[in-house]
């Protein structure tokens, strides 16, 4: 096995394809090549399921591709913390669906903010308090009312394209796919969730407004959110 097929192997199968940047790497793929070269460099991805070398299968929580899913999905969050779903993004879509409102919302005007837009921001306070910068791609601005729904990426995007920064920011709702749950789904109940592409791999809470079943699939809309 070639080098690059070591590499494509660890890309695919085990990382999580974040771009978060923690392990020292700019990108998951510079992240591959080094642990195509020194398989121990793995244990720099916190994102990976914690469990030991000889019982990993090839999936984190995170990407939730690969190998089994009984050895990843033990509904506990990186801190230890059950939950009830995970939310997954829409098909074709960068990351999950998040409405934001600016704490000042005349940014959007300020800044021009249009669909396609590269941003970033940090939620703060009830909303949120995610310790963690977000970035995103603009899917939908409102520029009256300084409401965007964007869909929230890694960090690659703005380290290599021009971008915007919102400032400070309050999550209004997520959008997304639920594939795995835990629990009966209900139109006003809240739950604890954890988006797929969580950097931190905490839970959030929120009441979910919205239930549409395709199959064996429920698109959902969550809306109150907070963190813990």
């Amino acid at each position: 096995m070639t080098d690059q097929d070591q590499c494509d192997k660890y890309k695919a199968g085990r990382l999580p394809g974040l771009n978060c940047g923690l392990c020292g790497r700019k990108s998951c793929e510079d992240f591959a090549r080094a642990v195509s070269l020194n398989p121990l460099e793995i244990k720099k991805c916190v994102h990976l399921n914690e469990l030991p070398p000889e019982k990993i299968r090839g999936e984190c929580v995170s990407c939730g591709k690969g190998g089994s899913h009984d050895a990843v999905l033990s509904w506990k969050d990186s801190l230890g913390r059950e939950f009830d779903f995970i939310l997954d993004t829409f098909i074709n879509e960068p990351g999950p669906r998040e409405t934001i409102l600016p704490h000042n919302p005349l940014r959007v005007k300020e800044l021009g903010i249009q669909q396609g837009d590269i941003l970033i921001g940090r939620p703060m306070g009830m909303s949120c308090g995610c310790p963690v910068t977000h970035c995103g791609i603009a899917m939908q601005v409102d520029s009256v009312n300084g409401i965007i729904v964007w869909c929230v990426t890694g960090p690659l995007g703005p380290r290599s394209k021009e971008h915007k920064d919102i400032g400070y920011y309050s999550a209004q709702a997520y959008e997304g796919i639920v594939k795995d749950c835990n629990k009966e789904l209900k139109i006003g109940v809240r739950y604890w969730f954890l988006p797929r592409r969580c950097m931190l791999q905490w839970r959030h809470s929120g009441l979910v407004n919205s239930i549409t079943k395709t199959g064996n699939e429920y698109r959902i809309r969550v809306e109150g959110l907070m963190i813990g």
